[in-house]
């Protein structure tokens, strides 16, 4: 039988060892050593400074695994492992985003995954690889490049700069409060007129490409603007000359017109049924001139000299007074019958109108007797003879 100093001894130890069992389980325990894992892995153009091995991976502020290590690549990424529950991975769409930030700016960095829009339909696979979306940046990165920046500046001008912005804004707060004020006001008289200003700048590069296209025209037209520039600079005496005489022959004019205004209203008054008539008779007219248009365009002879065309007809009735005294009774309006166009080896028939003489009103298209008495017979009476003097008492 043991002693009593030899078995508070053994029972120390054991009590010792089953304390170590316990801590030991329980960092186990928390550490996710009995916990079923799959991987998975993270590709990111940096890590972060405090990304640690254990870090916590979360969806949507719930844990859902933890970093089990950060592999630095060759290509300068950082390969993220990640251990993650499989009751969870489940869950996840296969199109999730990674983002990788802390809570503080100088907190430790976790992973996160946020679900996307449009989810995929399908969920994570064990050891599938992602990319991530953001890696917040570091306080120590701001300051890096904020030392670049001040390492470019000279402290002596820096300091001229502050000194004098300083003695600038000395004294002037009042005013500065105003200026701010004022703008604020501008501000928002402006912001309604954002979408305006939006939509002008998404149509500036169309302005700009037509305005591009056109500018060789421009440029062309300012060269021609100079040029007749210099050429009126040039002229200018013969443009004050030519200004006087206008306003010679604009008084000359005055007094002319004035002088006569009454004869030329009455002029005009007078042209009216003229140039009514010649209104109606218009087509007339252009018949005619363009009837004459063929000769205007024939080619010249061969030979110079004139041709015609010559022809003996019957004769006709002479004319007798005073039947065929003139006079204006013709109606019916303009007629072009075959005009201006006409055909080959035709000419346009003869209007009869009662204007004067008709050389077919006794119906004679043939050889005519000239004996009076034989007209008064086939006729009955008529006129009496010519009105040459010559002739009278000479058959008609």
């Amino acid at each position: 039988m043991p002693k009593p100093t030899a078995l508070r001894v053994l029972l120390g130890i054991a009590a010792v060892a089953v304390a170590l069992a316990i801590v030991i389980l329980a960092l186990s325990a928390y550490r996710g050593s009995f916990t079923r894992t799959v991987g998975l892995t993270v590709m990111s153009p940096r890590a972060g400074l405090v990304m640690d091995n254990g870090a916590k991976v979360n969806l949507l502020g719930v844990p859902v695994g933890r970093v089990s290590s950060i592999e630095d690549r060759p290509d300068g990424q950082a390969a993220i492992h990640l251990e993650a529950d499989p009751d969870q991975l489940a869950q996840i769409p296969d199109n999730v985003v990674v983002d990788i930030s802390s809570p503080t700016v100088f907190g430790a960095k976790s992973v996160n995954l946020v679900p996307p829009a449009d989810p995929s339909g399908h969920a994570l696979r064990p050891g599938q690889v992602l990319d991530t979306d953001h890696v917040t940046v570091e306080f120590n990165t701001i300051f890096e490049q904020l030392s670049s920046v001040l390492s470019q500046i000279q402290p002596d001008k820096l300091n001229e700069t502050l000194s004098a912005i300083a003695q600038a804004v000395d004294g002037r707060g009042r005013q500065f409060g105003a200026t701010m004020d004022q703008l604020d006001r501008y501000l928002a008289k402006l912001e309604p007129t954002l979408p305006s200003l939006r939509r002008d700048l998404s149509d500036t590069p169309v302005v700009a490409d037509a305005y591009a296209d056109a500018a060789p025209d421009l440029i062309a037209i300012t060269n021609n603007a100079t040029t007749i520039s210099d050429t009126v600079f040039e002229e200018r005496q013969n443009l004050d000359a030519l200004l006087v005489s206008t306003i010679g022959l604009a008084d000359i004019g005055t007094d002319v017109i004035g002088g006569n205004r009454q004869g030329l209203a009455d002029l005009v008054h007078l042209l009216v049924p003229t140039l009514d008539l010649t209104e109606r008779y218009h087509q007339s007219i252009n018949c005619g001139l363009a009837g004459l248009l063929p000769l205007a365009l024939s080619p010249p002879l061969d030979k110079p000299g004139i041709v015609d065309s010559i022809a003996f007809q019957y004769g006709r009735e002479r004319y007798r007074y005073p039947s065929n005294l003139p006079k204006v009774a013709a109606t019916g309006g303009p007629h072009c019958l075959s005009l201006p166009t006409v055909p080959y080896n035709s000419r346009p028939p003869f209007v009869v109108a009662d204007v004067g003489s008709d050389p077919s009103q006794y119906g004679n298209q043939g050889l005519l007797l000239n004996s009076d008495g034989l007209k008064q017979l086939l006729f009955g009476p008529i006129d009496g003879p010519p009105r040459n003097s010559a002739q009278i008492g000479q058959p008609g």
